[in-house]
């Protein structure tokens, strides 16, 4: 169970509903159709809308609070932008914000941010402008509003009625058909007239897309010292200092090294020259490393293999089909998609330049 202390960013098999009116199971997303009435479904008063006051910043909006969104029905979604379960929500939260708001529905986005670029604010600018994100976002950089909500995950929605009473919550991915017939019959119950059952339909691509969750075995996993896993280069990890590290013996599944001289810090491991290397064994569809460029903003060139060649037609949205690709922002980039049989694979990442910062790897 990934918990606040953390701050972890929640993957579907951690995902816990601790307070739920809907099963969990993720379902498909199909229309219902349009005449078809759907049971009512129990919705408990979980508690009042907390405090939006502790936010930093907005964007898209003036402050919002309580007094202005009376009356309102009220979808808070908590999310980081480099974080992958999050980015994989947001075309439904997107779609349901363009559908509903006629209806009288507010999506908030609440950016709470992981790691300590997503502090910066040009960088959740440039984030919620290449995700296309229209609804007003609370930038919550000192976590105040998260702990007012005393929320633990990434991504959570938080369902709250025009009474401003939180009725629902969902952590993690999945139940889109679910969360969206709480929408449905919040703002009915405010008095929304023809909202209907029918359901959106998304079709996401790139990193938005949906996990291969049937053949995915290799978890999220982080690059800096305080929660890695699996680190297997012969001499062990050496924190706050440069070092050089030897290339590994054969890897298992889910085992990962560095090669070539590197810092590893708590959050990142940062390349001291050019060359320095990641290698991971991996098992799923779609391979993302959360990077930045180097602490004097200069992009990094890499280039990326898998089991030892280019990856062609597996190559991620942001490599070519030689591998290639440029870190110039900090964020989350997509390395590999790959379009055949998801079987164990070696994945090799080689940096070009110095100074890249290297965070955490997901899957999908």
């Amino acid at each position: 169970m990934k918990r606040k202390a953390f701050l972890f960013c929640l993957t579907l098999v951690a995902q816990v509903a601790a307070v739920s009116a809907i099963a969990s199971t993720p379902e498909p997303v199909v229309a219902a159709p349009p005449n078809r009435a759907i049971p009512a479904i129990k919705l408990p008063v979980l508690g009042q809308l907390p405090s939006l006051a502790g936010a930093t910043q907005w964007l898209h909006t003036e402050a919002l609070d309580r007094a202005r969104l009376r009356g309102k029905v009220v979808l808070v979604n908590f999310w980081t932008y480099s974080c992958i379960n999050s980015l994989r929500q947001i075309p439904y939260v997107r779609a349901w914000a363009d559908k509903y708001r006629k209806d009288g529905l507010v999506v908030i986005g609440v950016h709470a941010p992981e790691f300590d670029f997503e502090h910066d604010i040009d960088n959740v600018r440039r984030a919620v402008g290449a995700l296309h994100v229209p609804y007003p976002v609370a930038v919550d950089n000192d976590h105040r509003i998260w702990d007012a909500f005393d929320n633990q995950y990434w991504p959570a929605l938080y369902f709250i009625d025009a009474q401003g009473r939180i009725r629902h919550v969902k952590f993690g991915e999945g139940d889109y058909a679910a969360s969206e017939r709480v929408i449905q019959q919040l703002l009915t119950e405010a008095g929304s007239r023809g909202v209907g059952t029918g359901l959106v339909a998304v079709d996401a691509h790139g990193p938005e897309a949906a996990a291969d969750w049937s053949d995915l075995r290799s978890p999220e996993n982080y690059v800096g010292y305080a929660r890695t896993t699996g680190f297997a280069s012969p001499a062990g990890i050496v924190t706050e200092r440069a070092h050089h590290y030897p290339a590994p013996p054969a890897l298992q599944l889910n085992q990962w090294s560095l090669m070539g001289d590197w810092t590893m810090g708590r959050q990142a491991a940062v390349s001291q020259g050019a060359g320095g290397r990641i290698r991971y064994r991996f098992h799923a569809r779609d391979l993302h490393l959360v990077m930045a460029p180097s602490a004097s903003g200069q992009p990094v060139r890499f280039r990326v293999t898998i089991d030892g060649k280019p990856p062609g037609a597996a190559h991620g949205v942001d490599v070519d089909s030689q591998g290639h690709g440029v870190v110039d922002t900090a964020r989350m980039y997509q390395l590999i998609r790959q379009t055949g049989p998801v079987v164990d694979r070696q994945f090799d990442i080689e940096f070009l330049d110095p100074g890249v910062r290297t965070f955490a790897f997901t899957f999908g």
